[in-house]
């Protein structure tokens, strides 16, 4: 089945810029007219994001559900269960037919870590608002997203700051 109505945009790989790069498309959507919302399903509110700044002064709907980091997590069980809520938000919104564009931050990470079975997530993304597109971001994305998705890039990490011992940066990497 082909849609024609709306596409779905994975951004991938190891590569700095795959979040970047669909909150770029974001203000695109934005300045279209198009009524656009994001769910992170791993940063915390703990980070201030200069997306969130953007979209809050645009009024695009932002639901920041994670705990933040995996590796930093405390209790992982609590971890998994708001990467749970955080695609039952993510459903509604789907399904809801508001929006013109969804942005699903770090959901490969919720597939990938089994927090959300791979066919609930199929399920949502094929039964979406026909005018619905949608940006998955992560790393490993399933193949199976691939396979659905109109449009895969996979970002290649070639060199990072990080790697020679710069921390992330406010205003390059938040």
């Amino acid at each position: 089945m082909t849609r024609v109505d709306s596409i779905i945009l994975v951004n991938t790989g190891y590569g700095k810029g795959k979040s970047s790069a669909a909150f770029g498309v974001m203000g695109r959507g934005w300045a279209r007219g198009w009524k656009v919302g994001v769910v992170q399903f791993i940063k915390s509110g703990k980070w201030k994001v200069g997306e969130k700044k953007l979209a809050d002064h645009l009024a695009i709907e932002w639901h920041t559900l994670g705990d933040g980091f995996t590796w930093e997590s405390t209790d992982l069980d609590e971890t998994a269960a708001k990467g749970r809520h955080a695609w039952q938000v993510a459903d509604q919104m789907l399904r809801s037919g508001d929006y013109d564009m969804l942005i699903f931050d770090e959901l490969t990470y919720a597939v990938k870590y089994g927090w959300v079975p791979i066919e609930i997530v199929l399920d949502g993304l094929k039964s979406r608002s026909p005018k619905t597109n949608v940006i998955i971001t992560g790393r490993d994305c399933p193949q199976e997203i691939v396979d659905l998705a109109d449009t895969v890039t996979e970002m290649r990490k070639i060199k990072h700051a990080y790697d020679q011992g710069i921390t992330a940066k406010k205003g390059i990497e938040y």
